[in-house]
């Protein structure tokens, strides 16, 4: 099985987006301002995001102690454990917070899994700076974490994407298949690209162990994936 799974965080492995729930409770009201710039299409979300992330004002510990309440899909454990048992990799890629991201898959017992997002940073005095190491090197992504490049880089030939929102919307035109909720199902959808809607983990286990299933029976991948999904 040569299959790898991008996974998405914020809205996806999280009930909500964690960022907008950081900034709500510790940056100044203008990051709205700076939000609505985003959604116009003014600036990009990595643009979007630093000039967000520098209006914060919280002490590490005080942050790390709000990310602790931060609830996770408490399926996704399985989702995971089902991968491993596959030999589906699995790596966590967002265009949000590593420092939360790491935090809350610790407290899940899921410090293991590789993560790829944007990079945040104590500059002192409560204030933070957002750096972005995976963002595109092309100048085609404005994203903080260019999904499409970590998809190539992982160098597996077919690409399970599990996603909710816009920075997911490049990469579900690449993948071989797609997991979509939330937002993700309306582009999807508009788009004409094949995806199974779910709500949350315990709904993608049971389609992942069908595909699964289907695909050793006829030992056709590829073809078998699309089969389905378009069926």
């Amino acid at each position: 099985m040569e299959w790898q799974a991008i996974v998405d965080f914020d809205g996806t492995i999280s009930c909500q987006d964690t960022t907008d729930q950081i900034l709500e409770r510790f940056a100044a009201p203008s990051w709205q301002e700076v939000e609505q710039d985003w959604i116009d299409g003014k600036i990009g979300s990595r643009e979007c995001m630093k000039r967000q992330v520098e209006m914060l004002r919280v002490s590490p510990g005080l942050l790390d102690s709000f990310i602790a309440d931060i609830e996770i899909d408490w399926d996704f454990p399985a989702f995971v454990r089902l991968c491993m048992r596959h030999d589906i990799p699995v790596t966590v890629v967002s265009d949000g917070l590593d420092r939360t991201i790491r935090a809350v898959l610790n407290r899940a017992g899921l410090g293991f899994l590789p993560i790829v997002a944007n990079h945040l940073g104590y500059a002192g005095e409560g204030r933070w700076q957002l750096t972005s190491p995976y963002a595109s090197t092309t100048g085609g992504c404005d994203s903080g974490t260019c999904k499409c490049a970590v998809a190539d880089s992982l160098h597996r030939p077919l690409t399970l994407l599990v996603g909710d929102g816009k920075s997911d919307h490049c990469v579900a035109g690449q993948a071989d298949l797609v997991f979509a909720k939330k937002g993700l199902i309306a582009h999807c959808r508009d788009q004409g690209l094949p995806h199974h809607p779910f709500t949350d983990f315990s709904e993608a286990v049971g389609l992942l162990e069908e595909l699964l299933c289907a695909t050793a029976a006829s030992g056709r991948t590829r073809e078998l994936t699309k089969d389905t999904i378009d069926g």
